[in-house]
């Protein structure tokens, strides 16, 4: 089978078990090895690492439905590694009420193909998303304030 088409399985794996809040689907995923660098967490690694992410996830689906679109810009493959990054637009709305929280990660995901064949979350890292503090607009108004050029 072709390998783009494995690693894209594998990420659409990815955005199914968010959304359907489905702890163990995303952790059957995740390399036993993971190495997780997410944004606002510590960094954590191997099976401290995914006992955690198991509390964390459990935690977030309980109180919150998600709904994950990723935006891929690129997968590249290297052998038995892959990786994919882009942004992760995440809408979570609590199941008591309240009004949705929304939030755009970059990320960049590398994939490890197991020994069975399947590819396996290794390293996942991700930030918040933020706007251009230099937009071309504000940047020619400064420089026509700085010099007096029309």
């Amino acid at each position: 089978m072709d390998e783009l088409f494995t690693v894209n399985a594998a990420k659409t794996e990815f955005r199914e078990a968010f959304n359907l809040g489905d702890v163990a689907r995303f952790l059957a995923i995740a390399d036993p090895e993971l190495v997780s660098f997410s944004d606002g967490q510590p960094s954590e690694f191997g099976k401290s690492g995914l006992d955690s992410l198991e509390i964390r996830l459990r935690s977030l689906f309980g109180r919150f439905t998600a709904k994950l679109a990723v935006i891929v810009v690129e997968i590249r493959i290297k052998g038995d590694v892959a990786y994919d990054y882009g942004w992760h637009d995440l809408t979570l709305t609590p199941k008591d009420g309240g009004q949705p929280i929304h939030r755009r990660n970059r990320y960049v995901d590398i994939w490890r193909k197991s020994n069975e064949g399947n590819w396996r979350l290794w390293m996942y890292m991700d930030n918040q998303d933020v706007a251009d503090p230099f937009r071309p607009g504000l940047i020619c108004l400064t420089q026509h304030e700085a010099t007096g050029a029309a």
